[in-house]
């Protein structure tokens, strides 16, 4: 019985624990770039018992860290922009020579069901993409109480 209750003790601490790691990271993302600079310098001046010159060359030193990092990230962020793009052209293109060659084999009647079957299974997707969406977006909105 005793082991049922620690266990049972021991889930409920690494769900809560989990849960307030996310937190805190969320809100951490929305720092500017001087808030971050100024949270690692002190953070780095109170560890390291820096005294205020040294706290300055590491100022100067974090801050051209952080100007890298966000460039990065930006960049990174543009590429899979541009790759999503290049993705759906493509997905488009495959689609539209899906679509021809089907003109061709099929005949007007049979092509325009397929073409209906396809729309209706296109919906569907986005149907079931929406509620997925929806499920994970309230998943991760807080409970008030």
């Amino acid at each position: 019985m005793k082991k049922v209750i620690v266990a049972a003790l021991l889930v409920v601490g690494i769900t809560a624990f989990a849960q307030e790691k996310d937190g805190r990271r969320a809100g951490r993302e929305k720092l500017t770039s001087e808030q971050k600079v100024d949270l690692q310098v002190k953070k780095l001046t109170k560890d390291l018992d820096l005294n205020e010159k040294q706290a300055k060359e590491v100022r100067a030193l974090v801050t051209t860290e952080v100007a890298k990092r966000e460039a990065k990230k930006a960049e990174i962020q543009e590429l899979k922009t541009k790759k999503r793009e290049e993705m759906k052209a493509q997905r488009e293109a495959d689609q539209a020579a899906i679509s021809s060659d089907m003109k061709k084999i099929l005949t007007a009647d049979q092509y325009a069901k397929w073409e209906k079957n396809r729309e209706e299974r296109k919906a569907n997707m986005k149907e079931k993409l929406a509620e997925r969406k929806e499920k994970r977006k309230s998943k991760s909105l807080p409970e008030s109480k």
